[in-house]
Protein backbone atom coordinates (compact mmCIF):
# COMPACT_ATOMS: atom_id res chain seq x y z
CA UNK A 1 0.00 0.00 0.00
CA UNK A 2 2.91 2.45 1.06
CA UNK A 3 4.35 1.66 -2.47
CA UNK A 4 1.49 2.23 -4.32
CA UNK A 5 0.84 5.64 -2.79
CA UNK A 6 4.42 7.14 -3.43
CA UNK A 7 3.74 6.04 -7.15
CA UNK A 8 0.68 7.59 -7.43
CA UNK A 9 2.05 10.94 -5.19
CA UNK A 10 5.01 10.71 -7.86
CA UNK A 11 2.17 10.56 -10.50
CA UNK A 12 0.16 13.65 -9.29
CA UNK A 13 3.14 15.96 -8.92
CA UNK A 14 4.28 15.06 -12.80
CA UNK A 15 0.61 15.70 -13.85
CA UNK A 16 0.95 19.21 -11.77
CA UNK A 17 4.57 19.53 -13.39
CA UNK A 18 3.02 19.28 -16.95
CA UNK A 19 0.23 21.81 -16.24
CA UNK A 20 2.61 24.75 -14.90
CA UNK A 21 4.50 23.70 -17.91
CA UNK A 22 1.72 23.63 -20.44
CA UNK A 23 0.83 27.30 -18.59
CA UNK A 24 3.68 28.26 -19.04
CA UNK A 25 4.44 28.03 -22.68
CA UNK A 26 1.09 29.10 -23.87
CA UNK A 27 2.20 32.61 -21.82
CA UNK A 28 3.14 33.84 -24.92
CA UNK A 29 0.26 33.30 -27.07
CA UNK A 30 -2.14 34.89 -24.47
CA UNK A 31 0.33 37.71 -24.52
CA UNK A 32 -0.20 38.25 -27.94
CA UNK A 33 -3.39 37.42 -28.04
CA UNK A 34 -4.38 40.60 -25.24
CA UNK A 35 -2.00 42.85 -27.38
CA UNK A 36 -2.89 42.44 -30.69
CA UNK A 37 -6.55 40.77 -30.56
CA UNK A 38 -8.35 41.91 -27.35
CA UNK A 39 -7.07 44.79 -26.93
CA UNK A 40 -7.40 46.35 -30.44
CA UNK A 41 -11.50 45.15 -30.23
CA UNK A 42 -11.62 47.25 -26.89
CA UNK A 43 -10.46 50.38 -28.59
CA UNK A 44 -12.65 49.29 -31.07
CA UNK A 45 -16.04 48.94 -29.07
CA UNK A 46 -14.61 52.49 -27.28
CA UNK A 47 -14.74 54.24 -29.94
CA UNK A 48 -17.55 52.72 -31.65
CA UNK A 49 -19.67 53.69 -29.02
CA UNK A 50 -18.58 57.24 -27.75
CA UNK A 51 -18.66 61.20 -30.39
CA UNK A 52 -15.59 62.91 -30.80
CA UNK A 53 -15.99 64.41 -26.89
CA UNK A 54 -15.70 60.91 -25.06
CA UNK A 55 -19.30 60.96 -24.44
CA UNK A 56 -21.72 57.52 -25.23
CA UNK A 57 -23.76 57.75 -28.25
CA UNK A 58 -25.63 54.79 -30.19
CA UNK A 59 -25.48 57.31 -32.94
CA UNK A 60 -22.48 55.81 -34.83
CA UNK A 61 -23.86 52.75 -34.57
CA UNK A 62 -27.30 53.27 -35.65
CA UNK A 63 -25.91 55.07 -38.53
CA UNK A 64 -24.92 51.92 -40.10
CA UNK A 65 -28.36 51.04 -40.68
CA UNK A 66 -29.69 54.05 -42.48
CA UNK A 67 -30.41 53.94 -46.54
CA UNK A 68 -27.13 55.09 -47.54
CA UNK A 69 -24.77 52.56 -45.63
CA UNK A 70 -26.87 49.47 -46.03
CA UNK A 71 -26.77 50.41 -50.01
CA UNK A 72 -23.62 50.24 -49.67
CA UNK A 73 -23.35 47.14 -47.48
CA UNK A 74 -25.59 45.17 -49.58
CA UNK A 75 -24.15 46.00 -52.94
CA UNK A 76 -20.73 44.53 -51.27
CA UNK A 77 -22.25 41.49 -49.98
CA UNK A 78 -23.80 40.61 -53.41
CA UNK A 79 -20.16 41.71 -55.55
CA UNK A 80 -18.80 39.09 -52.39
CA UNK A 81 -21.02 36.40 -52.65
CA UNK A 82 -21.38 36.87 -56.37
CA UNK A 83 -17.33 36.28 -56.04
CA UNK A 84 -17.61 33.47 -53.53
CA UNK A 85 -19.44 31.44 -55.73
CA UNK A 86 -17.07 31.48 -59.04
CA UNK A 87 -14.33 30.76 -56.85
CA UNK A 88 -16.19 27.86 -55.71
CA UNK A 89 -17.02 27.03 -58.69
CA UNK A 90 -13.72 27.53 -60.49
CA UNK A 91 -12.06 26.32 -57.17
CA UNK A 92 -13.52 22.89 -56.38
CA UNK A 93 -12.69 20.58 -59.96
CA UNK A 94 -9.52 22.36 -59.58
CA UNK A 95 -8.72 21.34 -55.83
CA UNK A 96 -10.39 17.90 -57.15
CA UNK A 97 -7.66 17.50 -60.33
CA UNK A 98 -4.75 18.63 -57.92
CA UNK A 99 -5.74 15.59 -55.33
CA UNK A 100 -5.94 12.76 -58.04
CA UNK A 101 -2.53 13.83 -59.09
CA UNK A 102 0.60 12.14 -58.91
CA UNK A 103 2.74 12.93 -55.44
CA UNK A 104 5.39 15.03 -57.04
CA UNK A 105 2.48 16.28 -59.49
CA UNK A 106 0.73 18.22 -56.96
CA UNK A 107 3.86 19.57 -54.95
CA UNK A 108 4.50 21.23 -58.74
CA UNK A 109 0.57 22.18 -59.03
CA UNK A 110 0.22 23.45 -55.58
CA UNK A 111 3.67 25.25 -56.15
CA UNK A 112 1.85 27.03 -59.15
CA UNK A 113 -0.73 28.06 -57.28
CA UNK A 114 0.69 30.02 -54.54
CA UNK A 115 3.58 31.72 -56.27
CA UNK A 116 1.44 34.41 -57.66
CA UNK A 117 0.79 34.99 -53.98
CA UNK A 118 4.24 35.57 -53.16
CA UNK A 119 3.96 39.03 -54.84
CA UNK A 120 2.41 42.07 -53.50
CA UNK A 121 -1.43 42.07 -53.18
CA UNK A 122 -0.66 45.40 -55.16
CA UNK A 123 0.90 44.09 -57.58
CA UNK A 124 -1.51 41.42 -58.55
CA UNK A 125 -4.36 43.97 -58.61
CA UNK A 126 -2.40 46.75 -60.67
CA UNK A 127 -2.05 43.23 -63.06
CA UNK A 128 -5.42 43.01 -63.24
CA UNK A 129 -5.56 46.27 -64.85
CA UNK A 130 -3.25 46.60 -67.41
CA UNK A 131 -5.30 42.92 -68.58
CA UNK A 132 -9.26 44.43 -68.33
CA UNK A 133 -8.51 47.85 -69.25
CA UNK A 134 -9.94 49.30 -73.05
CA UNK A 135 -6.44 49.12 -74.27
CA UNK A 136 -5.28 46.40 -72.28
CA UNK A 137 -4.15 42.91 -73.39
CA UNK A 138 -7.20 41.19 -73.35
CA UNK A 139 -9.26 44.02 -75.34
CA UNK A 140 -5.98 43.70 -78.14
CA UNK A 141 -5.99 40.41 -78.62
CA UNK A 142 -9.98 40.72 -79.44
CA UNK A 143 -9.30 43.50 -81.23
CA UNK A 144 -7.17 41.20 -83.55
CA UNK A 145 -10.65 39.38 -84.33
CA UNK A 146 -13.02 42.80 -84.98
CA UNK A 147 -14.38 42.16 -81.26
CA UNK A 148 -14.23 44.98 -78.75
CA UNK A 149 -12.78 47.31 -76.97
CA UNK A 150 -15.04 45.44 -73.89
CA UNK A 151 -15.44 48.18 -71.37
CA UNK A 152 -14.71 46.33 -68.23
CA UNK A 153 -12.74 48.18 -65.60
CA UNK A 154 -14.69 50.25 -63.45
CA UNK A 155 -17.03 48.14 -63.59
CA UNK A 156 -18.88 45.54 -60.67
CA UNK A 157 -17.56 42.86 -63.32
CA UNK A 158 -13.90 43.92 -62.51
CA UNK A 159 -13.96 43.87 -59.01
CA UNK A 160 -15.81 40.93 -58.99
CA UNK A 161 -12.77 39.36 -61.52
CA UNK A 162 -10.15 41.23 -59.19
CA UNK A 163 -11.55 39.18 -56.52
CA UNK A 164 -11.61 36.07 -57.94
CA UNK A 165 -8.63 36.16 -58.89
CA UNK A 166 -6.69 37.66 -55.52
CA UNK A 167 -8.87 35.16 -53.30
CA UNK A 168 -9.01 31.70 -55.79
CA UNK A 169 -5.95 30.15 -54.16
CA UNK A 170 -7.68 30.73 -50.45
CA UNK A 171 -10.97 28.73 -51.75
CA UNK A 172 -8.56 26.06 -53.68
CA UNK A 173 -6.40 25.02 -50.61
CA UNK A 174 -8.98 24.02 -47.83
CA UNK A 175 -10.51 21.62 -50.53
CA UNK A 176 -7.42 20.56 -51.63
CA UNK A 177 -6.41 19.76 -48.26
CA UNK A 178 -9.65 17.87 -47.30
CA UNK A 179 -9.86 16.15 -50.90
CA UNK A 180 -6.04 14.92 -50.43
CA UNK A 181 -7.49 12.90 -47.24
CA UNK A 182 -10.28 10.96 -48.76
CA UNK A 183 -9.80 7.11 -48.80
CA UNK A 184 -9.84 6.17 -52.12
CA UNK A 185 -11.42 2.83 -51.05
CA UNK A 186 -14.89 4.58 -50.20
CA UNK A 187 -15.17 5.80 -53.91
CA UNK A 188 -14.15 2.27 -55.27
CA UNK A 189 -17.04 1.01 -52.95
CA UNK A 190 -19.17 3.26 -54.46
CA UNK A 191 -18.30 2.56 -57.59
CA UNK A 192 -18.25 -0.83 -57.31
CA UNK A 193 -21.91 -0.68 -56.10
CA UNK A 194 -23.18 0.96 -59.00
CA UNK A 195 -22.49 4.98 -58.37
CA UNK A 196 -21.42 6.57 -62.04
CA UNK A 197 -19.30 9.82 -62.11
CA UNK A 198 -21.57 12.05 -60.35
CA UNK A 199 -23.18 10.30 -58.33
CA UNK A 200 -19.96 9.04 -56.52
CA UNK A 201 -18.89 13.01 -56.33
CA UNK A 202 -22.69 13.97 -54.94
CA UNK A 203 -22.75 11.02 -52.33
CA UNK A 204 -19.17 10.46 -51.43
CA UNK A 205 -16.95 13.50 -52.65
CA UNK A 206 -19.01 16.66 -51.88
CA UNK A 207 -19.91 15.22 -48.28
CA UNK A 208 -16.51 13.93 -47.21
CA UNK A 209 -15.50 17.72 -48.64
CA UNK A 210 -17.85 19.87 -47.03
CA UNK A 211 -15.86 20.90 -44.48
CA UNK A 212 -13.16 22.14 -47.30
CA UNK A 213 -16.05 23.91 -48.33
CA UNK A 214 -16.73 25.84 -45.34
CA UNK A 215 -13.67 26.88 -44.90
CA UNK A 216 -12.99 27.93 -48.34
CA UNK A 217 -16.36 30.01 -48.51
CA UNK A 218 -15.22 31.85 -45.40
CA UNK A 219 -11.51 32.96 -46.58
CA UNK A 220 -12.97 34.24 -49.42
CA UNK A 221 -16.18 36.19 -48.87
CA UNK A 222 -14.96 37.39 -45.35
CA UNK A 223 -11.76 39.50 -47.31
CA UNK A 224 -14.34 39.79 -50.35
CA UNK A 225 -16.78 41.77 -48.39
CA UNK A 226 -14.53 44.11 -46.83
CA UNK A 227 -12.17 45.40 -49.13
CA UNK A 228 -11.61 48.23 -50.72
CA UNK A 229 -8.69 48.68 -52.67
CA UNK A 230 -9.43 45.94 -54.71
CA UNK A 231 -12.92 48.34 -56.04
CA UNK A 232 -10.78 51.18 -55.47
CA UNK A 233 -8.40 50.19 -58.61
CA UNK A 234 -10.70 48.33 -60.40
CA UNK A 235 -14.13 49.49 -60.01
CA UNK A 236 -15.41 53.29 -59.83
CA UNK A 237 -18.07 55.72 -58.39
CA UNK A 238 -20.79 53.17 -58.63
CA UNK A 239 -18.68 50.67 -57.13
CA UNK A 240 -18.29 51.63 -53.96
CA UNK A 241 -18.30 49.17 -51.06
CA UNK A 242 -18.28 49.05 -47.34
CA UNK A 243 -14.24 48.84 -47.05
CA UNK A 244 -13.75 51.67 -48.79
CA UNK A 245 -16.51 53.97 -46.65
CA UNK A 246 -14.64 52.55 -44.04
CA UNK A 247 -11.42 53.35 -45.18
CA UNK A 248 -12.91 56.81 -46.19
CA UNK A 249 -13.65 57.86 -42.96
CA UNK A 250 -10.62 56.66 -41.27
CA UNK A 251 -8.26 58.40 -44.02
CA UNK A 252 -11.07 61.92 -42.69
CA UNK A 253 -9.80 61.04 -39.01
CA UNK A 254 -13.25 60.30 -38.10
CA UNK A 255 -12.15 57.49 -35.79
CA UNK A 256 -15.52 56.81 -34.41
CA UNK A 257 -17.87 56.35 -37.68
CA UNK A 258 -14.74 53.97 -38.84
CA UNK A 259 -14.96 52.11 -35.27
CA UNK A 260 -18.63 51.70 -35.73
CA UNK A 261 -18.81 50.51 -39.57
CA UNK A 262 -16.28 47.88 -38.71
CA UNK A 263 -17.59 46.95 -35.15
CA UNK A 264 -21.42 46.35 -37.12
CA UNK A 265 -19.44 44.78 -39.99
CA UNK A 266 -17.77 42.34 -37.96
CA UNK A 267 -20.80 41.26 -35.81
CA UNK A 268 -23.03 41.32 -39.19
CA UNK A 269 -19.92 38.34 -40.21
CA UNK A 270 -19.29 36.55 -36.94
CA UNK A 271 -22.99 35.48 -36.61
CA UNK A 272 -23.11 34.70 -40.11
CA UNK A 273 -20.05 32.46 -40.19
CA UNK A 274 -21.57 30.96 -37.23
CA UNK A 275 -24.91 30.71 -38.60
CA UNK A 276 -22.73 28.76 -41.55
CA UNK A 277 -20.60 26.76 -39.12
CA UNK A 278 -23.74 25.50 -37.32
CA UNK A 279 -25.42 24.06 -40.36
CA UNK A 280 -22.26 22.51 -41.51
CA UNK A 281 -21.96 20.77 -38.19
CA UNK A 282 -25.23 19.38 -38.64
CA UNK A 283 -24.41 18.01 -41.67
CA UNK A 284 -21.30 16.39 -40.75
CA UNK A 285 -23.02 14.81 -37.91
CA UNK A 286 -25.37 12.94 -40.34
CA UNK A 287 -22.64 11.10 -42.41
CA UNK A 288 -23.00 10.70 -46.23
CA UNK A 289 -26.40 12.18 -48.16
CA UNK A 290 -28.75 9.59 -48.89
Amino acid sequence: MTGKKVISESRRRQTQKRGWLQRYAAMPHVVWAVLFIIAPLIFVAYYAFTDADGAFTLANVSSFFTEKYLSIFFRSLKLALIATAICLLLGYPIAYFISRSKPKTQKILILLLMLPMWMNFLIRTYAIMVLIQDTGIINSFLGNFGIGPIHILGTESAVVIGMVYDYLPFMILPIYSVMAKLDNRLIEAAADLGCNGFAVLRKVILPLSLSGVISGVTMVLVPSISTFYISQKLGGVDTLMIGDVIEQQYAASNYNMTASLSLVLMVILLVGLAIVNRYSDSESDGGMMP
